[in-house]
């Protein structure tokens, strides 16, 4: 009797995996370690793959880092139409929608986007890279948060409002980035809460 081998996961298919596990690696060494601290080596290792099939997908460390920022971008903004993207006739409270977006403004992935907001800062080629990103992630987040709230940006001053919303979240993200900021933002956010809920519903 003859054994039939295993297919065998096409090469392709473990080029993409390698890939996607440099560029998850490179995101979570941003947020952990840094912009100085995310090497190639560094990236590889957390990755556990080899310093050379790294070099394969990535020359250098800022072919490696750009990529990244697409890749975290792109994972950002999905992961925002997942939990803001409010299906038809179950709008979230006002509190949910802003507690959610302070959890996204703390995430791994955004201290990964801070990293590398400071390091496009003085580097020309970077910020070249990130501003658009970040500007898609900006209006995105936007559009998903004014459907989430049901504001009507119609109404002077709601738009604004909104932003401000945005705004906030960001600045408290930061303010985590050096310690556990927490308690402090889970106060500010619910009393946020109810100041935007009081200033939509004179819109109304």
């Amino acid at each position: 009797m003859t054994t039939q081998a295993l297919p065998r996961e096409p090469r392709q298919d473990r080029s993409r995996a390698t890939r996607r596990r440099l560029l998850e690696a490179a995101v979570d060494c941003l947020a952990s370690a840094g912009w100085a601290g995310t090497t190639v080596a560094v990236v590889a290792e957390r990755a556990g793959v080899s310093r050379g099939a790294a070099q394969h997908h990535f020359r250098t460390r800022e072919e490696l880092v750009t990529a990244a920022v697409e890749y975290g971008s792109e994972v950002r903004v999905a992961q925002m139409r997942e939990r803001l993207d409010v299906p038809s006739g179950r709008r979230p409270s006002t509190l949910d929608v802003v507690m959610l977006l302070g959890e996204m403004y703390a995430s791994p992935l955004f201290r990964a986007a801070l990293q590398l907001w400071v390091a496009a800062s003085s580097d020309e080629q970077l910020r070249a890279r990130v501003l658009p990103l970040e500007a898609r992630v900006g209006r995105e987040a936007h559009r998903l948060t004014v459907e989430a709230l049901g504001a009507d940006e119609s109404v002077p001053g709601v738009r604004e409002t909104v932003q401000a919303t945005l705004d906030l979240v960001r600045g408290l993200g930061l303010a985590d980035l050096l310690t556990d900021d927490s308690a402090r933002r889970t106060r500010l956010l619910r009393q946020w809460a109810a100041t935007l809920d009081t200033a939509l519903s004179r819109c109304h």
